[in-house]
Formats: structure tokens, sequence, C-alpha cells
């Protein structure tokens, strides 16, 4: 297995207007590695995440996916900005993300969502494509649901096609901001034991996550952000089971 990250980010910093919300964070995701991020309200885990792949623009630091960084520039508001669009475009078809609120195009199939990167960002010829969107909907435990419009699934069923479709152009990277938020409770477990057999297979994937006792089973290595900064972070064993920082000790206990 390549030593290469799959991401690295370094030293990022991003405010919005005069807040610091990213305060220096550095993180390595190598390939096969499952990173779960922890950490209350407000700690910076989602834009953290949304910063690798420049949904939101970072105000310093350094962004690499497969050993190959953005190529940004310092915008006009001071933030950072791309310097080569088609790059952000290529980099991003191998950079899977998976949102809270599933963003499946409403008018289009579940077999057509999963079908429209590979076909349209890719260049994948269809044929192939729709074998690849068969078997990964498959995968996911939605092969009777290829014909479905995404409004007669349920929402743990979006969130498995919103897998689906990150899975059909075989990222890099998978990155997951709280895919169970949005769930009602009983919906939770069908989406994190697609996501558990994913850790499995050794994908690599950064996780957002307050399943503590999932990311506890799941993970390879564990962050905990606090106010824009890494705190504690370690192999899950040591983060839970002998955490260092007095605040994490007192999140775990909230939320355990």
């Amino acid at each position: 297995m390549s030593d290469v990250p799959a991401v690295q980010v370094e030293n990022l910093h991003k405010q919005f207007g005069g807040v610091e919300v990213l305060k220096g964070v550095s993180l390595a995701a190598r390939p096969g590695d499952v990173v779960a991020i922890i950490g209350g309200s407000g700690s910076g885990k989602s834009t953290l995440l949304r910063c690798i792949n420049l949904l939101e623009r970072p105000s310093a630091g350094r962004i690499s996916i497969r050993g190959e960084a953005y190529n940004l520039r310092r915008g006009r508001d001071g933030d950072l900005e791309a310097a080569d669009r088609r790059q952000v475009q290529r980099i991003r078809a191998h950079l899977g993300m998976v949102f809270q609120s599933f963003n499946l195009w409403p008018h289009r199939t579940v077999l057509g969502n999963v079908m429209e990167a590979p076909v349209h960002v890719l260049g994948v010829p269809r044929a192939e494509a729709e074998a690849r969107a068969r078997e990964v909907l498959i995968r996911v435990g939605l092969g009777a649901k290829l014909d479905a419009w995404p409004s007669q699934l349920s929402g743990g069923q979006q969130q498995r096609a919103a897998i689906a479709r990150v899975l059909a152009v075989d990222p890099a990277a998978m990155l997951f901001d709280e895919p169970t938020s949005a769930l009602d409770p009983e919906l939770v477990g069908e989406v994190l034991a697609v996501i558990r057999e994913l850790a499995r297979e050794k994908r690599t994937m950064i996780l957002v996550t307050h399943e503590m006792k999932f990311a506890r089973d799941v993970a390879s290595h564990v962050i905990f952000l606090r106010q824009g900064r890494i705190e504690e972070e370690g192999p899950p064993e040591r983060v839970f089971g002998d955490p260092k920082s007095v605040h994490l000790q007192q999140f775990i206990r909230a939320v355990g």
C-alpha cells in the first residue's frame, strides 16, 4: 500500500469575517485509513471537510490529494482560491463527499443519479457506467430501487444511494459529513452498516460523526477538534479509553 497520503492537510486556517474557525489543522489519511473527526458543535468539523474539496475556500494552508497539492492563490477577499479550475475539477472527480442531506438529483432515478458523474464528469461510456451503477446499488442494498425516484425512498435509502453515487467513481477518498444526522433513529443503523462494510474493504474515509461507538469500532485514527484546533488525536482505543484532554473527557461523558 502506498505511503503517499490519499488526503493531506497542512496548517489549514479558515476565517469567516473576523472569526477564525480553523486554526492550523493538519491531518493525513493514507490509503485504507478511516479517520474519524469528533467534537462539539462549532468546533470546525464540517468546515474542515468542506475545505478539503474546496467547497469552502481556506484562508491559509496546503491541501494535497494523492500527493498533488491544489494550486491556490490569494483572492481579493484574502482567502485562497483555485488558480486552475480544471485541476480542481479533476481532483474532485476522485474525492467523493457524502452530505448530511443526501443531495440527490430529484429529477433523476436512483440509477440515473449514480450514473451521472461517471458519464458526465469522467467520460465513462453509458453502458459501462450503468453496469457499475447497478453493481454499487446492489452492494448498498438498493438493487430493487434502481428505477425509483429519490422522493420515493426513505431517508436511509437516500443516504445509501448517495454513498453508491460516490462509490461509482471509485474515489481516492470518501468524505462523510455527519451522514446519519438527518435520519430518523431507526434508519441510522442501515447507513452505518454500509460504511462499516466500506471500512472492512479498506476504503479510505474521513468521517465527521457524532456516533461515538461507531467511531470507536470503525476508525483507525480519531481526531478531537475543539475551537478550530486538534486538541487530541490517536488510535480509537486510546482516544476513547484513556483520553488526556479534560475537554475530551467531558465530551465523551456528554455524548457517550
